[in-house]
């Protein structure tokens, strides 16, 4: 009997020091942030991301999430299906050029608008090493906070609540890194959209033809191991 209550004991203990090791790592991450944040609004020289405690995207990361996400926008606008009128007249008798949605540079511009934007929908899974890291969705460390608050856990991350689930300093970098990259490759976007598409992949045209060529693009080969629920996190 009693060696059963000295086991649960045991138990408890264990739990409670994985609790506090998993909050101390988190106020250690969220320190990180802030502080790279602040270093941004300083004249501070910074030789390396190491320096800041934070691992940036590379430019394969980037161009994989940039021609994920500008796929995905294609992919909607492709489902609509009017017909554009385009030019006029004065006397509006002469007929106007018609066109459809689709294959029109309308859609390629409204699906261009944007599209870094949805990076800041992104969070860091800090519990993956290679491309996934970065995904849609709450990091498995966040699910398990948010759950003990849920229970009235009282967690101290050292920031409000309502701070724990915006764009972290990598996120935000990601964004202007995608802004780049976008603007780099506008001319090779436009020329699969118009000549390409359907024929051969946005993301091997994008990236391993034009914006990785001669780069490592081993990251575009890279998906989410796990349940599958991680799977829709891309």
């Amino acid at each position: 009997m009693y060696l059963y209550h000295f086991i649960a004991f045991l138990k408890n203990i264990f739990l409670v020091l994985k609790l506090f090791h998993l909050i101390m790592v988190c106020r250690f991450l969220i320190f990180i942030s802030c502080f790279t944040v602040a270093l941004s609004n300083t004249n501070v020289e910074v030789k390396n991301e190491e320096d800041l405690g934070v691992k940036y995207a590379n430019r394969c990361e980037v161009c994989k999430i940039l021609a994920t996400e500008l796929q995905s926008r294609l992919e909607e606008t492709g489902k609509i299906h009017d017909v554009l009128e385009i030019g006029y007249s004065l006397d509006d008798v002469q007929p106007k050029k018609r066109t459809k949605y689709q294959k029109s540079e309308l859609r390629l511009i409204e699906s261009l608008e944007g599209v870094c934007e949805k990076i800041l929908e992104y969070n860091i899974h800090k519990e993956r090493q290679d491309s996934t890291r970065f995904a849609k969705g709450m990091s498995q460390t966040f699910k398990t906070l948010h759950g003990l608050v849920d229970k009235g856990v009282k967690v101290d991350l050292g920031i409000p609540l309502e701070l724990w689930d915006k764009p972290s300093a990598e996120i935000t970098h990601m964004k202007t890194q995608c802004e780049s990259l976008l603007e780099e490759n506008e001319s090779e976007i436009e020329d699969w959209y118009w000549n390409l598409q359907g024929k051969i992949d946005l993301k091997h045209h994008l990236c391993t033809n034009h914006a990785l060529k001669n780069i490592d693009n081993s990251c575009l080969f890279e998906d989410i191991k796990g349940d599958s629920g991680d799977k829709d996190e891309l």
